[in-house]
């Protein structure tokens, strides 16, 4: 991502029913924004979400987005159908050693959204001497 301003998780509440699923759909559009091998339209509706630019409900209806949605679907699927049982099986293991990575990165967004603000704490003791 640039170094432009990027949205907060709040301003996609009007989409997420709550902090959890604002949390999780902001890092999905990173991701999306950041993965060079998507197609490019999806890049460019997730960078423009993710800059205020768009709304997030006007790129969710957005022919040109939706399209490209679609079709990465339809390249997921046929690719899924295509594999082997052993492939499947492989693939069912690195989705797990991902989920539990992704777990973790979660839980440190998590941790950093709800963690308390403290600004008086040195400022104030060292005004005092």
């Amino acid at each position: 991502m640039a170094a432009d301003r990027e949205i907060q998780d709040e301003e996609l509440m009007g989409v997420a029913q709550d902090p959890e699923q604002a949390l999780r759909l902001h890092r999905s559009l990173r991701t999306i924004a950041d993965t060079t091998s998507l197609d490019p339209a999806l890049r460019d509706m997730a960078r423009a979400v993710l800059s205020g630019s768009v709304d997030v409900k006007d790129a969710f209806q957005d022919p040109r987005y939706t399209e490209a949605v679609f079709q990465r679907m339809h390249e997921i699927r046929r690719a899924a159908d295509d594999q082997t049982f052993a492939e499947r099986q492989q693939s069912k293991a690195r989705f797990a050693d991902w989920d539990v990575q992704q777990q973790a990165e979660l839980d440190r967004a998590r941790a950093e959204r709800d963690a308390p603000v403290h600004d008086s704490g040195r400022e104030g003791r060292r005004a005092q001497r």
